[in-house]
């Protein structure tokens, strides 16, 4: 057969048989237990919200494409086909939203995100239809190329090349598998997992009283009994907080205190739960860590999180866009950009003294204002003004309409 191959030009498989099994086996963590999303999604629920917050804060922003026009000048290209698959109705089954949304949790959760391309009779793309990461399988053929083995909802096996599929790659070690970030922390977010299952089986198996009442002699069974239903009645809960307990016959009541081992282990689950946040490049606050927030830092943190969360995330998102969906010609014509400009957005009197600002100095009419802030324009708004004191040295002011210069 290698020889039929070599003859007829035919490509073949190139990536050693075992390029799965080291993904597999770098789930494992350092403990030995497997650090899988399904694990982590289920005992951290600051991992659960990290990437709720990253694929749901990416998805819910326009993704723009753009058209280069000139040097340095770009335009909106709404006319543009892929703008309706990106942004509005992706397939036949799905919104924008919930295939972005998709995308970025497969990316999040397994370093690979998937979708089969649909082209018309042109080559023009009409839709995207996304596979769960791990039913995909990649080859490296002999030519360089890549090659997917995909199987979708409906169990139907799809062979797919490159121009075929979509596919944005976390962080990688070989150009063709992407690494999660739960693939990259594994040891870490093993130590935390370590520490929610001993939380829970704290919780289930250890004996926790709230307090000990004891008596110098012994009591029997049905005395036992009679004691703890009466003190059910009289002193257990909310109606009874407060009220005043009197004990005779030699009883002693002691309260069983919080365990210094119990404090610590409380202070490494919140350490663990401030990791996963690093781990996703979530803001603390962002994610409901709010043990040291304050109001002027929520607010930076919620930037931050655009900044250095989204930022580089939409990032890798537009080139895999551009180079799965984009021809080598319209790479050279149109790009792809996330639009942050809502989640920037500052209050209201912070984005007005920007726009009156803008507006003084020539950058925005007052129809771009109110465009901005989703108002209909008005008439005679789209007028554009400068400051009359604004001139080159020595130059003469102008005239004013129907007087003379000054």
């Amino acid at each position: 057969m290698g020889f039929l191959s070599r003859i007829f030009g035919m490509e073949k498989r190139a990536v050693p048989g075992d390029a799965y099994l080291g993904a597999f086996l770098e789930s494992r963590a350092v403990s030995g237990g497997a650090v899988t999303p399904d694990a982590v999604l289920s005992a951290m629920a600051v991992a659960t919200a990290c990437v709720s917050r990253r694929s749901q804060g990416l998805a819910s922003v326009p993704l723009q494409i753009h058209r280069n026009v000139g040097t340095s000048n770009a335009a909106r290209a709404e006319d543009h086909p892929l703008y309706d698959v990106l942004n509005a109705r992706p397939n036949d089954y799905q919104s924008a939203f919930e295939l972005r949304e998709f995308l970025v949790r497969s990316h999040d959760l397994f370093g690979n995100a998937y979708a089969r391309i649909e082209r018309n009779a042109r080559g023009v793309v009409t839709a995207l239809h996304p596979f769960m990461p791990n039913m995909v399988a990649i080859e490296k053929l002999q030519s360089g190329r890549l090659r997917y083995r995909a199987t979708d909802y409906d169990g139907k096996t799809w062979v797919l090349l490159d121009e075929e599929m979509l596919h944005v790659r976390g962080p990688s070690r070989n150009g063709m598998l992407g690494l999660s970030p739960i693939a990259i922390a594994r040891g870490a977010l093993g130590l935390a997992l370590a520490q929610a299952e001993t939380a829970e089986a704290l919780n289930v198996n250890s004996l926790r009283p709230s307090g000990i009442l004891s008596w110098p002699h012994k009591i029997d069974t049905a005395g036992r009994g009679l004691i703890r239903a009466q003190v059910a009645e009289k002193y257990q809960g909310p109606r009874n907080a407060g009220e005043l307990m009197i004990l005779d016959g030699g009883a002693k009541y002691e309260r069983i205190t919080f365990t210094p081992e119990d404090a610590e282990l409380l202070a490494s689950r919140k350490l663990a739960n401030e990791d996963v946040a690093r781990i996703f490049d979530c803001p603390p606050t962002s994610v409901g860590i709010v043990d040291r927030s304050t109001y002027s830092n929520t607010e930076q943190e919620a930037l931050a999180l655009v900044r250095n969360c989204l930022a580089p995330l939409a990032a890798r998102f537009e080139s895999a866009f551009a180079r799965c969906l984009l021809t080598d010609a319209g790479r050279s014509s149109f790009f792809f950009r996330h639009d942050f400009s809502e989640l920037l957005r500052g209050d209201m009197k912070t984005r007005f003294e920007a726009y009156r600002l803008a507006r003084e100095v020539g950058v925005y009419s007052p129809n771009d204002v109110r465009r901005l802030e989703n108002e209909a324009p008005i008439e005679g708004g789209d007028a554009y003004h400068m400051p009359a004191n604004w001139l080159p040295l020595g130059a003469e002011a102008p005239a004013a309409p129907g007087g003379p210069s000054l």
